[in-house]
């Protein structure tokens, strides 16, 4: 499988599969504990829970975006708490169009891991496809993870953003097209976006139902991006729906881009950092 997406049909086939590990991403930014609560009412046979806030994320320090990475040693016993081991294939799913679960796929593949993907569609694509759900929970065995090599490489930090946009990175805002020109902001203390950046929300890159657009399609739409000078960095408010932009990348045959985890939530942390709003001349019209 070259695709970093699994179709519900196919997940199911491998259900029994004791190789597979599949785990529940769901998560409300307004409500931390509604995706537990979800997932305790209904998920699919077998999975495994990851909160986004204790799992995919570790406390933020002052200074810190909302939802900085933990180290990779605490994010692998993280992994083998979940059964997880580096012979796993694992699938993220969540109900958000892959959104959190995205969060997921790029951190076991920042550590090494590259049997991941995407529940395409989400946990809706499954109940659609008329496929089981349980409300038990589940039980298994820990495991060991080791984490293999670590592509610190793929992490922008707030410092380097001035810099990479002076040398042409393209730094791509996953956010809504509100929140980036700053009529909205219903998380952050302060709206607009960082001066060169460009808008692409996450949304453009998912059909009516959720699922992935056509990869041609969204290889056209994001292809400039990834060949400027020093390729395209993923941000959005707290670098998670920036994964999904790098998921999107990957299933466009673009190849990985990098990712700015501490995004705008970080940017705005420091005052003396410039903020820009309106669209004119940032947005690529996407």
């Amino acid at each position: 499988m070259t695709s970093p997406l699994v179709d519900a049909q196919t997940l199911a086939k491998r259900l029994e599969d004791p190789d597979w590990v599949v785990v529940d991403c769901r998560f409300r930014l307004t409500q931390p504990d509604a995706g537990l609560a979800l997932y305790r009412q209904a998920h699919i046979p077998g999975a495994r829970y990851a909160h986004l806030d204790h799992d995919l994320a570790a406390a933020p320090q002052p200074g810190e975006g909302r939802h900085p990475l933990p180290s990779p040693d605490v994010f692998s016993a993280t992994l083998g708490r979940l059964g997880i081991s580096n012979s796993t294939t694992v699938v993220a799913y969540d109900d958000a169009s892959g959104a959190i679960a995205a969060r997921l796929w790029w951190m076991l593949r920042w550590v090494g891991h590259e049997t991941v993907f995407v529940l395409d569609g989400g946990i809706q694509a499954w109940e659609n496809a008329g496929l089981p759900l349980q409300s038990i929970d589940p039980t298994w065995e820990p495991t060991g993870f080791l984490p293999g090599r670590v592509r610190e490489d793929w992490v922008v930090k707030t410092a380097d953003v001035p810099g990479e946009l002076e040398q042409g990175a393209a730094l791509v805002d996953a956010r809504s097209h509100e929140r980036f020109v700053g009529d909205a902001e219903p998380i952050d203390p302060i709206a607009g976006h960082v001066p060169g950046a460009v808008n692409y929300p996450f949304s453009t890159a998912l059909d009516s139902a959720g699922s992935m657009r056509d990869s041609g399609e969204l290889r056209a739409e994001l292809e400039e991006l990834t060949e400027r000078p020093g390729g395209l960095i993923a941000m959005c408010g707290s670098g998670v729906t920036a994964c999904h932009l790098l998921l999107t990348v990957k299933a466009a045959g673009l190849g990985d881009g990098r990712a700015y985890i501490g995004s705008w939530s970080e940017w705005i942390r420091d005052p003396d950092r410039p903020v820009a709003t309106g669209g004119h001349g940032t947005d690529p019209g996407f």
